[in-house]
């Protein structure tokens, strides 16, 4: 067995007094597609930031391995709109991407029309759509997105993770992402670690709409709607064997 890629073992994060990760521990190995979920406030973003060594945690650890690259695509990214920046600069930044390479990258995040678009121009789904492109500049083992699709409307989500998934299935990577898209997570993700402080539940997307803890966190109408949408996905899509046989569920 491979040395995992990023390894979470039981961290805490206290803040204000109380504890927003509670014992947490993660594992994401290779071509894991792994997506967090839970309530506003649960602690994702803030687990997402600890897994990305972007902050230490009170007690616990996070293992990189060795020579890992990991693309990030943040929640919120903030521009200057008065910085007269266009696509095709901020995507060489501080890296080496040669304008052939820029131009490939571009067409692969489906964003190759905007390279000489100002970035402050950009719409909410086509900044994404550059970040994603930025994120995947260094051929990263990892893609990590925290909620890569908020402010995007319904078709707009729904394309943004068929880029995801079309990636996945292209390069030799994992994806590890924070979403509140439950509809579009259940459909498209391989493992779904749902979090609330502490991880209450985790592992395929129709074992975890079943768990209590899901149901009980987000209602049986989620739980069944999200049954009711896994029985029609799998009907659409009975000849992927990699995402499995998805099946109707009664919670």
């Amino acid at each position: 067995m491979s040395e995992p890629l990023i390894e979470a073992t039981e961290l805490c994060v206290r803040r204000h007094g109380g504890l927003v990760l509670d014992n947490v521990s993660l594992t994401l190995g290779e071509r894991d597609f792994i997506t967090l979920i839970g309530p506003n406030g649960a602690g994702k973003s803030v687990l997402l930031r600890h897994l990305l060594k972007l902050e230490s945690p009170n007690s616990g650890t996070v293992k990189h391995r060795q020579g890992i690259r990991i693309g990030y695509v943040p929640e919120r990214f903030q521009i200057d709109p008065t910085l007269p920046m266009p696509v095709r600069r901020f995507l060489t930044l501080n890296n080496n991407q040669s304008a052939e390479a820029v131009e490939a990258l571009a067409l692969e995040a489906n964003c190759g029309g905007l390279l000489d678009k100002p970035l402050a121009n950009l719409s909410g789904g086509e900044l994404q759509r550059v970040l994603l492109a930025r994120a995947l500049s260094g051929n990263p083992h990892v893609l990590m997105l925290d909620e890569p699709a908020q402010n995007l409307d319904v078709s707009g989500q729904l394309q943004f993770y068929q880029l995801i998934d079309a990636l996945y299935e292209k390069r030799n990577l994992s994806v590890l992402m924070v979403s509140h898209d439950l509809h579009m997570v259940m459909s498209s993700t391989r493992q779904v670690v749902c979090l609330y402080h502490h991880i209450c539940c985790s592992g395929a997307p129709d074992s975890v709409a079943r768990d209590p803890e899901f149901v009980q966190m987000f209602g049986p109408e989620m739980a069944q709607m999200m049954a009711v949408y896994q029985h029609s996905h799998a009907h659409d899509h009975t000849h992927d064997h990699e995402h499995g046989h998805l099946h109707e569920i009664k919670p």
